[in-house]
């Protein structure tokens, strides 16, 4: 899979991304996939872990599920939006009706991904957002 059409470069500094996700085979299948692309991951396996990494950490990108131990997605993402974090959030999820999603853009993410999904398009969702920065 070549994706370096898409690749973002950085000369003075690797963009750093945290991946929140409990189910192991999928944050390491995320993690292999932006590792390619040369980005720096860190993962978490449950809410608040991840709330505490994107509080103490400086992340230019975060892809949230929502089931997770401890906190939701949802619960993070409000959380660190009231907190002030201003890292671009995708949320990656099993749910994906119309409430689930207007819930994720009211607790502030920036996008919303419903599993399954391709990696293709998850790297396409990342490279949008973080090109802004």
């Amino acid at each position: 899979f070549v994706f370096s059409r898409y690749q973002i470069t950085n000369l003075n500094t690797k963009m750093k991304i945290l991946i929140v996700e409990d189910e192991p085979k999928v944050a390491d299948f995320i993690k292999q996939g932006l590792e390619e692309q040369n980005y720096e991951v860190d993962l978490a396996a449950d809410g608040r872990t991840g709330q505490d990494k994107a509080l103490t950490g400086k992340y230019d990108l975060i892809v949230l599920d929502v089931n997770l131990p401890y906190i939701s997605g949802f619960d993070v993402c409000k959380n660190l939006r009231e907190k002030d974090i201003k890292s671009s959030i995708i949320m990656l999820t099993a749910l994906g009706t119309m409430d689930d999603k207007i819930m994720g853009f009211d607790s502030g993410v920036d996008d919303y991904l419903v599993k399954p999904f391709s990696v293709y398009d998850l790297k396409l969702r990342v490279h949008a957002l973080l090109k802004r920065i």
